[in-house]
């Protein structure tokens, strides 16, 4: 069999453009696509559970995703959880009295914060906090409260 420099160069070309479509998809799968994005501001919300949420959960508005969760902390003082949150530069019209609430994807899936408009003419802008929150469902909370709530009827 009689190799040639064609062939080797081909094959070559081949494989790497593999190796950069499965980087590609891994990047688009993990969401770590999302580091890259510079160009946003931070905003920041305290809920008093967030759950299962998770840093970069995605933040949406209206089924639309405008942003991505940077980081989670809890405050020792108020003993909430603190959200703060990279929305994307483009969105920069949204009102100073937006309101947050952790929403879940689905029955089981993932959680993510989902943002509703409120009517105030100033905006939001780097380092606003958003003061209108609602919590994560915790279901094992719903699913005691109903039990209980059955054995006080009997």
């Amino acid at each position: 069999m009689q190799h040639s420099n064609t062939l080797d160069l081909l094959v070559g070309l081949f494989v790497a453009s593999g190796i950069g479509a499965l980087f590609f998809l891994a990047m688009q799968v993990s969401n770590l696509s999302s580091f890259f994005e510079q160009d946003s501001y931070k905003i920041t919300a305290h809920f008093e559970n967030s759950g299962g949420l998770k840093v970069k959960s995605p933040v949406s508005m209206a089924g639309v995703r405008i942003g991505r969760v940077s980081a989670i902390h809890f405050d020792n003082k108020t003993y909430e959880s603190i959200v703060e949150m990279r929305i994307a530069s483009k969105y920069n019209t949204l009102p100073d009295d937006t309101s947050a609430s952790i929403l879940t994807a689905g029955l089981l899936g993932e959680q993510y914060v989902g943002l509703t408009p409120g009517g105030s003419e100033e905006f939001l802008h780097n380092g606003s906090v958003i003061d209108f929150t609602q919590s994560a469902i915790v279901l094992e909370n719903l699913v005691s409260q109903f039990l209980f709530s059955d054995k006080e009827k009997k």
